[in-house]
């Protein structure tokens, strides 16, 4: 049996590949129970420091799979796919945002549901030629999920989310770069996972205590006051202060010399 998601580790980079090509890599219950394992464990792994979440074959991700799911409504056994949003889909949502390591999305291909959904949960999105996005939660009668209601309005704003979220119309490439659902786009779709690759091993070789703390200042600013930014700052600052990266890249500063980070 082909495993759903693929694991590479190459130096500190973990790069989990969705895998179910002949699907568009849509999400059943198996690869959402691996993605959400796997998630768990790379949170808690010191030397995983990046995370590439990409797609095998020519897609990215087409969301929930919608045979399972209607093979799950006419089994008549009293089981609610939706289910799926709190046993699945909330878990990898709140893994995802709240990592505390880079994730990078490699998003070849269509992304479409709550596969678009993940992408957005990374840090930093990397798409070609191919790349398109699709919310397509309201052509089949259902609001978003996978953490959609709250990244897009925050990436796209309040207004072109609405349009995003009801019309379900596809948003290609050029379009998602100029609305900033994609970070970088890449002239050629061969390069997508390199160059998220490339990224991550960037991010990897950094100061990683310092990124989780960025991710947790942001998400605390998203919502709050500047009074809870301000709180949410003097606490980050106080926990990075007292890392070995800092000090070790202050006193490179100090005798010009280039920090080498160990993420502690």
């Amino acid at each position: 049996m082909t495993d759903p998601l693929l694991v590479d580790r190459t130096d500190a980079v973990a790069t989990l590949t969705l895998n179910r090509p002949t699907a568009m890599n849509a999400l059943d219950v198996a690869l959402k129970e691996a993605l959400r394992d796997v998630l768990a464990e790379l949170e808690a792994d010191r030397s995983c420091r990046a995370v590439v979440l990409a797609g095998s074959g020519g897609s990215f991700c087409a969301g929930q799979d919608l045979r399972e799911h209607v093979s799950t409504l006419e089994s008549g056994n009293g089981g609610n796919p939706l289910d799926t949003v709190q046993a699945h889909y909330n878990p990898i949502a709140a893994r995802l945002a709240n990592l505390p390591k880079p994730v990078v999305a490699a998003v070849r291909g269509m992304a479409a549901g709550a596969g678009a959904s993940l992408a957005f949960l990374a840090d930093i999105r990397i798409g070609g030629p191919s790349t398109s996005f699709l919310m397509a939660f309201a052509r089949v009668g259902l609001a978003a999920d996978t953490g959609a209601s709250w990244t897009l309005p925050r990436l796209v704003g309040h207004a072109k989310a609405v349009e995003l979220l009801m019309l379900a119309e596809p948003v290609r490439a050029e379009e998602a770069s100029r609305l900033g659902l994609l970070n970088r786009l890449v002239d050629d779709d061969e390069g997508v996972l390199p160059a998220a690759q490339e990224l991550a091993a960037r991010l990897a070789a950094g100061p990683t205590v310092a990124y989780a703390a960025i991710k947790r200042q942001l998400s605390v600013a998203d919502a709050g006051t500047l009074a809870d930014a301000l709180a949410a700052e003097a606490q980050a600052q106080a926990i990075c202060g007292g890392t070995k990266d800092h000090r070790t890249a202050t006193m490179a500063f100090v005798t010009k010399q280039k920090p080498v980070f160990e993420g502690r």
